[in-house]
């Protein structure tokens, strides 16, 4: 770690040390986290990490997406982990866990490092913040355990327009779609969003435990609606929490250069990751079934974060 260290250029820091500068943005996909990212990283000593998917690796869903469309019954969304965490062969079993999670950990601050070593080439920064966007929120839990004293950022936002976004996102020539996903057909939009929604409730359970879990101290619950209709305040606030001392009027030029209207038309709406920063769109763009596959699965967990009931101020 210290030979690497000194070869990135930053020998007097490292994560295994400075466990408090790591901050994870937790929560979901498509619930603004890129935005709010890209303000934080405007940030003096911040390093930011665009989704390293670690949960993608450690937190292998399932049953597969294909289940939601071909399952004689229900199915029960759950993680590869959590199946097989009891036998003794599987990698990550928990009779060996005291073996391969200090592994596991030495691997994550080592990638991290080494990333935040050619990120301060440009200029020494003695004790960066180093923001890891959504690493896959469904494994929070997992991470925060190997991190106990790093710091967390639950980022909500409601799950029928994070389902509304991720249709979206499957349509053909969409920026997900060059990344790898599929173009939906229309027969199958009501299985996807069941998919969807199933896996938006399972990461806001996960997170929600990881949260309550978690140092009150070292954690702090922002919703993307409320950062929408203010983002310096909810900047603001993070600030604060983060001990960083900055200018209201400095946030408020940095919410006024990443606000939606700001972004060229070329990087925004309809097949773009950046596709339209309004709350509700879902009540337009999902059919009555869609609709309803998703109250089923998310309705619950909906109704107990507020977004079924007008004036709830608090998201965790």
């Amino acid at each position: 770690m210290r030979v690497l260290s000194q070869r990135r250029g930053h020998a007097d820091f490292s994560l295994a040390t400075s466990e408090d500068r790591l901050i994870w943005i937790f929560g979901s996909s498509r619930s603004g986290s890129t935005w709010l990212l890209r303000m934080l990283s405007e940030l003096q000593g911040v390093v930011p990490v665009d989704d390293p998917h670690l949960g993608h690796h450690l937190g292998v869903w399932r049953p597969t997406s294909l289940a939601w469309s071909a399952a004689e019954d229900e199915p029960t969304l759950t993680t590869l982990l959590e199946l097989k965490r009891h036998k003794e062969d599987y990698l990550f079993s928990d009779r060996y866990r005291d073996v391969w999670a200090p592994a596991l950990r030495q691997l994550i601050v080592s990638r991290f490092d080494a990333q935040v070593g050619d990120s301060l080439q440009s200029g020494p920064i003695e004790r960066p913040l180093v923001v890891i966007k959504e690493p896959g929120s469904h494994v929070a839990d997992l991470l925060l355990s190997l991190f106990p004293q790093s710091r967390m950022i639950f980022l909500l936002r409601d799950g029928r327009d994070v389902v509304d976004s991720w249709l979206a996102a499957h349509q053909p020539g969409s920026w997900a779609v060059r990344e790898g996903a599929f173009a939906v057909a229309e027969e199958g939009r009501e299985a996807l969003a069941h998919w969807q929604a199933s896996v938006w409730t399972y990461r806001m359970e996960v997170v929600q435990r990881a949260y309550e879990a978690h140092d009150a101290s070292r954690r702090i619950a922002v919703r993307y609606e409320r950062a929408l209709d203010d983002p310096a305040r909810e900047l603001g606030r993070i600030c604060e929490w983060l001990e960083i001392d900055v200018k209201h009027q400095r946030l408020e030029t940095i919410a006024a250069e990443h606000c939606f209207a700001s972004l060229p038309k070329s990087d925004k709406g309809d097949g773009k990751e950046v596709r339209m920063a309004q709350p509700g769109g879902w009540q337009r763009n999902l059919s009555a079934s869609e609709q309803r596959v998703m109250y089923e699965v998310m309705g619950r967990k909906l109704s107990e974060l507020g977004y079924l009931d007008e004036g709830v101020e608090e998201a965790a």
